[in-house]
Parts: C-alpha cells; structure tokens; sequence
C-alpha cells in the first residue's frame, strides 16, 4: 500500500504532519531546518518534501508555499509513525473519576461516554449500545387473535422485543398455540439463526412457520448494526469541509452503518482508525473516524468512536478512545455480562481476564 521511505523521509514527513495539525499552517523547509536539527541543508529538505510530495503524502496548495499532509499521509504517518501514546495521568483519573460517579446504569455510562469523549477531543463522537452477535432467541409466545390470524411476541436474548402476525392455513385452537409455543421455546432456548434454520426439518407444519418467522427476526437483527445509538460534540466542528462531512456522517445513519458494517467485520481488537474514507467512503473525504469495540466481541460488544477532520490530534484521541472503550468494557463486564452468560448459558471467555485500568 505504502511507497517506501527512507528514516529521514519518514522524519519529514512526522515533523509535517504534527506541525500542521498543531498549527494548521502549511509547513515549508525554512521552519523544518530552524526548528528541528534535521543535520541537512534547506535544499536537502526541499528534495525531500518534492519527493515526498511525488509519492502522494504531502501537497502543495500553491508554488513555493509550504506542504501539507494528504491523506495518504496522514494514513502512513497513523499507521507506522504514530506510536503508543497514553492520556496524561490527570487526564485519565478524571476521566475514571467521571465514570466511577455514574450510577450503574449503562445508559447513563454511554451518554456519558459520548459527553466525555467530545470533551477530551474537542470534536464529536458518538458510542452505540451494545448488542448480541449472533442475535439469540429467548422465548416467544403464539396468541389467537381472529380467525386464521396469530400473534407471535418473540424476545431475544439482551431484551428485543418483535410482534408479528402469522396468517394460518386454518384456525388454530390457542391451546395448540400455548403447547407449540413451549415446544419451542425448549427446542431453540438461546439458540442463534443457524441453529434455528438446522432444526426447521424436525417440526411440524404450525411449527416450522412459526419457525421461519423466528429466523426472519434473527437475521434482521443480525443484519442491523445500529441499535440505540448516542451522539455529541456537534457544537464543537467548526466550518470546515472536514467538520461538516463528520456531521452528515452523524446524521447519516445508513452510512454509519455501512462503515460500523465492515470495521466489525474485521473482528480487530484495539483501535481502528478510518482516514478520508481509506478509498472506500467517498462521503467522508477529509474526515477522520476513530473508533474501538467494547465489551466482548463476538458475543455482546458496541462501539465508541471520535469523529472529525483529518487534521484532528491522532495520538491524543486515540489514546481517548482506547482508555473510554477499556472502562466501558469493565463496566459491562462487571455488571452486565454474568446475568447474561448466566441467562443465556453461555460460556463467558473473559471471566478469568481482568481490564488493567490503574496508573
């Protein structure tokens, strides 16, 4: 993906990328000489801001004005120059300060995620609840309503609720509708949609239909990314081609989707950060999208994200986003998750693993 660089091209290419965030002004050879002991000549670092703008990390808006970064830039410098960087400790303690206040209640805990978040940045972000992957079916109940009409409450496992009429071949007794209902509600106790679709052969026709209405509701909840979903900071973008695309992108659901859709998909642990779109998402040219899973993926997680221009403070909402998503992974798996696994009867993998969250 990347053209090689050689140490000093990298340097360069570092020192152009942190001023311009810091400053928001093109940065020229002049300043990277007398500021930095680069050990080389301005005519050296000419050649390599040329080269470097060759190659599509840097640009210049106009002759002999100074380089900024592109987003090809900024992509290298987040993925290979970046480095670690953690919040300051008063930073941190106040955050965790903030959270450990909160009532145990994790919808107060994401809006103040989202609260916190925007603040730490000084930019928008946004958190969603988190949900079951693979959705999984609880209980469902079968009410005669008229005629050849039914009822059917189905409940997911994390507290989805769908109501679906089932039109019957004939009427149906709402004894046979209670007896099937039980029949079941033991046969797919927490079981996700393939589990569902395998067993459809082994029922009888009342059965196999309510059945397929069951698998019809799994996967449209399998299918939706975007459960309850919490946004702030929006007074914080300023007027710029950067900040008003990470407003539509906020009011865009569909879009959110789309880019929540295929970073989980990834399944990655840890931080993930999205630059003008990475060539996929033309609607978030020049915006920036940092992101991280909490709780425990692959079973009930959501997500937490900062949301800006390009030239936004990598290191330091990175580092936001991380140590917000760790503190709502504790918080979920502390308080939620055992009711869950004990409901469910899953296993839970993460209860001999503790979140590190002391300084």
């Amino acid at each position: 993906m990347f053209q090689p660089l050689s140490e000093r091209q990298e340097r360069i290419l570092g020192l152009v990328v942190r001023a311009y965030i810091e400053t928001g002004n093109p940065v020229g050879s002049n300043t990277l000489v007398n500021q930095h002991d680069l050990g080389v000549s301005s005519a050296t670092v000419r050649n390599e801001l040329a080269m470097l703008g060759d190659l599509g990390y840097l640009v210049q808006l106009h002759t002999s004005a100074g380089r900024i970064p592109t987003e090809f830039g900024y992509r290298y410098f987040v993925q290979k120059l970046l480095g670690e960087f953690r919040l300051p400790i008063d930073e941190r303690q106040m955050i965790r300060h903030q959270f450990h206040q909160a009532r145990l209640d994790l919808d107060q805990w994401m809006r103040l995620a989202v609260a916190i978040l925007s603040r730490t940045s000084r930019g928008a972000s946004f958190v969603t609840a988190p949900q079951w992957r693979p959705a999984r079916f609880k209980h469902l109940q079968l009410i005669s309503t008229q005629g050849r009409l039914v009822l059917m409450v189905l409940v997911l496992l994390g507290g989805d609720v769908n109501q679906q009429m089932l039109t019957l071949a004939e009427p149906v007794p709402q004894a046979r509708l209670s007896q099937a209902a039980e029949d079941l509600n033991q046969m797919f106790a927490h079981a996700a949609q393939d589990e569902v679709a395998a067993r459809l052969g082994q029922l009888d026709a009342l059965e196999q239909d309510v059945a397929r209405l069951i698998l019809d509701g799994l996967r449209r909840v399998d299918a939706r990314v975007i459960r309850d979903f919490y946004r702030d900071g929006l007074v914080n973008l300023i007027e710029d081609e950067g900040t008003r695309q990470a407003v539509r992108v906020l009011e865009e659901r569909t879009l959110l989707a789309d880019v929540l859709t295929e970073t989980q998909a990834q399944n990655a642990p840890g931080v993930q950060v999205v630059i003008g779109g990475d060539g996929r998402w033309e609607e978030l040219k020049d915006c920036t999208i940092i992101l991280s899973r909490y709780g425990v993926l692959g079973d009930f997680s959501g997500t937490v994200a900062v949301i800006g221009p390009t030239r936004m403070a990598y290191g330091h909402n990175v580092a936001a986003v991380q140590y917000v998503a760790d503190l709502m992974t504790g918080f979920v798996d502390e308080y939620y998750l055992d009711e869950f696994y004990l409901e469910s009867g899953l296993q839970n993998e993460n209860d001999d693993e503790e979140v590190d969250l002391s300084e």
